[in-house]
């Protein structure tokens, strides 16, 4: 039960688009459901969006252990897109008529179950790709570093400190340094464009770690953390493990 809450913590925001693409999908009527009252169609396409969802998650996650696997995006699309439509089909048909009292034929069936899951399978790879990095600057023509925009945000106290991390807080971002961290109001998403020129990366939606402040790399039960200079803990998301362990990181 609680790896169960963990997994669905974990990957909230990819049910929580798995929820909302089955609301859409009851609201549209797809694939001649239409007809049907508009709770029925809820009842139907929520569940089926989730259940594949989940399934499509538990099998990416078991490919995601084989390297030449879990790094070819577009292999990894096609088996969970397979994986998940075979046995899916069957359980779309049961499910129908339970709840329509109608079936398919299965051949057409699998075809829409297989449209459906790779669309789907498409959009969870989307929702959990790895975070962008950010790179060093080359040196000028006079050999100082080129200016980096980001460090012109950091408060007075701050000013001359070697930047570790920024670590999303509400609508907040906390700097971490080697001064002490502060607050500033930013978003994330805006902080990482004004960080190039610093070899880092966001390990996580919630964390951008620059390389040089990584003090240790502490793996447990498949989840690895990075321990920065300053002693705080970042966490490395799944996606995020292979592109860190190509770059050097871990």
């Amino acid at each position: 039960m609680i790896a169960a809450l963990t997994f669905f913590r974990t990957y909230w925001q990819s049910f929580a688009a798995a929820a909302a693409a089955g609301v859409f999908l009851a609201i549209v009527g797809a694939f001649g459901t239409g007809e049907r009252p508009l709770l029925m169609r809820l009842i139907y396409w929520v569940p089926l969006i989730l259940a594949g969802t989940a399934a499509g998650f538990a099998i990416a996650l078991r490919m995601m252990r084989r390297p030449k696997i879990g790094e070819n995006q577009v292999l990894l699309w096609t088996i969970v897109t397979a994986a998940v439509s075979v046995p899916g089909t069957v359980l779309v048909w049961a499910y129908t008529r339970l709840i329509f009292g109608t079936w398919s034929s299965l051949p057409i069936l699998f075809l829409d179950v297989a449209i459906v899951t790779g669309a789907a399978a498409a959009l969870m790879m989307l929702i959990n790709r790895p975070g962008p990095a950010t790179r060093a600057a080359p040196p000028k023509p006079s050999g100082a570093p080129a200016p980096v925009r980001f460090l012109d945000r950091l408060p007075a106290k701050l000013k001359g400190a070697t930047l570790y991390a920024v670590e999303a807080e509400d609508h907040y971002l906390r700097l971490r340094t080697s001064k002490g961290s502060d607050l500033i109001l930013m978003r994330m998403a805006d902080a990482l464009v004004e960080l190039d020129g610093i070899e880092g990366a966001q390990v996580h939606r919630s964390w951008w770690v620059a390389k040089d402040a990584v003090a240790e790399v502490k793996r447990a039960d498949r989840r690895v953390t990075l321990i920065l200079k300053d002693g705080a803990e970042a966490p490395v998301s799944r996606p995020n493990i292979s592109a860190l362990r190509d770059s050097g990181w871990i």
